[in-house]
């Protein structure tokens, strides 16, 4: 099994969860040393453990990951289940995220998996088994203000998902998405922020990190995340999606049962978003009381 984004978080719960039901896990990474030492510390496995194998990736270098496809194949020949995990995040609009970080979440987050599954692909369709799970975000559902990027990023890694399942379906190959909720990992602190707060968005991210931080006390542990993905290397289905943590079964339902426009509306008053036209420079403003004549 090939985990990538293995150092930490939902990576790191699921290259464990997979290592403990007997499986050999590549744990795939930027920082290989230091990632292998937090799976032994949680797997107590020792040093040398063959079942648990660290390959350097970088999902935004070429020649990383051709790199590691190639390591992979060598370690483990076509491998069983190919998770893609690993994620880059950033905070901030449109007109405050520079282009460059745009362009290095969609390579991490949409081409980079594309790329590694092109190296895995071929070996994969040559033994005639395996499964790819792609892990999603509920940015991909609806996206949501402030990571557009990893909205966008997320939106295309489904897409892609769904398109790959019908090509490889004939030959004994399956595709999964899971769409993660909201769980208890460092993400938040690892993330960049771009955000401006004396800015014109500054109402925007005041509104969406208080009502953020409210919804993550409801978070899951990375560890209820793991089994989940276990199950979908088990699947038989060409295609399978889920949700992953009750947000993202709440909002793959409302997705499913309301009209766009109607459920824009609801995530727009869940994160507490201004109303549509209300920071015009020229929206009409209350009229001030005058005193009344006698």
């Amino acid at each position: 099994m090939v985990v990538t984004g293995a150092s930490r978080g939902l990576g790191l719960a699921t290259a464990a969860h997979l290592h403990r039901r007997g499986w050999t896990v590549v744990a795939a990474m930027r920082t290989p040393d230091e990632g292998l030492e937090r799976l032994r510390a949680i797997t107590d496995a020792p040093a040398g453990d063959p079942s648990l194998i660290g390959v350097r990736l970088d999902l935004d270098d070429h020649a990383s990951i051709e790199d590691a496809g190639g390591v992979i194949l060598d370690a483990v020949g076509p491998p069983h289940g190919l998770v893609h995990n690993a994620g880059l995040a950033g905070v901030g609009s449109l007109e405050e995220m520079p282009m460059d970080r745009w362009e290095e979440i969609l390579s991490t987050n949409f081409l980079g998996p594309v790329r590694l599954t092109r190296e895995l692909l071929p070996a994969m369709r040559a033994a005639g088994r395996g499964r790819i799970v792609a892990v999603s975000s509920v940015g991909a559902i609806h996206g949501m203000p402030g990571i557009g990027a990893y909205s966008a990023s997320k939106g295309a890694l489904e897409r892609w998902a769904e398109s790959l399942s019908q090509e490889v379906a004939a030959f004994g190959l399956g595709v999964s998405v899971l769409v993660a909720g909201s769980f208890k990992t460092d993400i938040l602190e690892l993330t960049q922020t771009f955000a401006d707060p004396n800015g014109p968005y500054a109402i925007h991210h005041a509104n969406l990190e208080r009502n953020g931080r409210r919804f993550l006390r409801f978070a899951g542990a990375p560890e209820r995340f793991a089994p989940a993905v276990a199950r979908a290397l088990d699947e038989h289905r060409p295609y399978t999606r889920r949700g992953v943590g009750a947000d993202a079964r709440l909002l793959l339902l409302g997705s499913r049962m309301l009209p766009g426009a109607t459920l824009g509306r609801v995530v727009g008053r869940a994160l507490g978003l201004p109303k549509p036209g209300s920071l015009r420079s020229d929206a009409p403003r209350p009229a001030a009381s005058s005193p009344e004549r006698g």
